[in-house]
């Protein structure tokens, strides 16, 4: 197959013809090439490309933040829940956009990326976090490779990311069992926040979870626990996507689909959080009868989110105010009713971290009571469907700690081993 040049005002184009569609030939142009030998350098390409498969592969013009809007629009917000939507919105506005926005998709290479990341470790971003921002481009840049066919191939794919020496002790902290006592010292269970550190001690929940739990989730007399939903925060409104350009709008919380399919599950739980949970519900239903009209109720109110899947929006009044919404009965709530949720967390973790000196969150509960079980020698298979993980890879790489009893009990098996020798 040939194909020729020729000159168009001050700038040169390459021509050649293509196969036959509905019988017409098809013709291939492209211009603005500065010299006749730039055009015919190009028709070079472009005929061995189309030659091996068939068609001419052109890039796109659009630029980063053009294209990173419309990743978001037609990727994350239909297929990714709502909090990882913030998460990469917040990575786009605050990282992506201001460093790559002006390049055309078609023009970013490794070499301003491999410049990038190096950077973000030079300035101090922990791992976690510059590790967030590099996958999130690598998924955005990887969806314009395909389905979009913006550009030819993913430039991230040839970057190397730099290495941390301590992106380990970013982990969540186990936490031994003198420093939990410490932290129920601290919040006793006259306090509203003793009952969320229980259950998250006692199962594993994460915190959406946990505070997403009504009594109707649990059953007292079998002592097992259903996780069927999370609490979310949500903007108020019809467009739920947080833009610089539209500020902040006001928010709420809900209910939604748990985090991933895996996630929904039935669990056991033992006596003692059975009989903590016992006293809270008594004292739940004291409460309620002392408050009277004042006591503050909880109603959902049926809902769409942007993917048009269900939601619930968590509605407190007070109970003088009658409702004919569904009413749902929170666990985790204040002696007057009003629910606690992760944000209410939020200053229990600065109390420990002032009080005890300790980079603690509700996660770290998680991760110790993971870790406790396999230091016991609880069965693998049982805690990953207990944490509601899809793969044993992710329970063992990411939640379980390296105890000193797990090293001593190493040691102590190596040592019988040797001297059977």
């Amino acid at each position: 197959m040939k194909g020729g040049t020729r000159k168009r005002g001050s700038t040169w184009s390459y021509y050649f013809d293509m196969g036959k569609v509905d019988g017409k030939r098809q013709k291939k142009e492209k211009g603005g090439f500065a010299t006749k030998k730039e055009a015919e350098a190009a028709l070079s390409a472009a005929l061995n490309q189309y030659n091996n498969c068939g068609h001419v592969f052109t890039p796109s013009d659009i630029t980063m933040s053009d294209y990173l809007d419309q990743w978001f629009d037609l990727y994350c917000i239909p297929n990714l829940k709502y909090n990882t939507q913030l998460d990469y919105n917040r990575i786009i506005e605050n990282h992506l956009k201001p460093e790559f926005g002006q390049y055309r998709i078609k023009a970013l290479t490794a070499a301003p990326i491999q410049e990038y990341v190096n950077d973000l470790k030079l300035k101090g971003y922990a791992y976690s976090t510059a590790f967030n921002i590099f996958h999130c481009l690598t998924g955005a840049l990887s969806y314009a490779v395909e389905p979009l066919r913006y550009i030819e191939y993913n430039p991230c794919d040839r970057v190397k990311f730099p290495k941390y020496e301590n992106k380990r002790q970013e982990m969540h902290v186990f936490l031994d069992r003198e420093t939990l006592q410490k932290v129920f010292e601290r919040f006793p269970e006259e306090t509203p926040f003793y009952l969320p550190i229980m259950i998250g001690y006692h199962t594993g929940l994460r915190i959406s979870e946990c505070f997403g739990l009504t009594w109707d989730d649990i059953d007292l007399i079998n002592r097992t626990l259903t996780i069927n939903k999370q609490i979310v925060k949500r903007n108020l409104g019809n467009d739920v996507r947080i833009r610089k350009d539209r500020g902040r709008k006001a928010s709420d919380w809900f209910f939604q689909s748990t985090k991933t399919e895996s996630s929904n599950r039935t669990i056991k739980f033992g006596e003692t959080l059975c009989l903590c949970l016992e006293r809270a519900r008594l004292s739940q239903q004291k409460a309620r009868l002392a408050k009277g009209r004042y006591y503050t109720e909880t109603y959902l109110m049926q809902e769409q989110d942007e993917k048009g899947d269900s939601i619930q929006h968590i509605i407190q009044v007070a109970s003088c105010v009658k409702s004919d919404l569904p009413a749902a009965k929170l666990v985790c709530i204040r002696d007057d009713g009003t629910m606690l949720t992760p944000d209410s967390f939020k200053y229990v973790c600065r109390v420990v971290h002032h009080d005890l000196n300790l980079a603690f969150n509700y996660h770290s509960l998680r991760h110790t009571h993971a870790t406790m079980l396999i230091e016991a020698g609880a069965d693998l298979k049982d805690v990953q469907e207990r944490l509601g993980h899809s793969t044993i890879q992710t329970t063992m790489n990411r939640y379980v700690h390296n105890t000193d009893e797990m090293q001593c009990r190493t040691v102590d098996i190596f040592e019988k081993i040797a001297l059977k020798a």
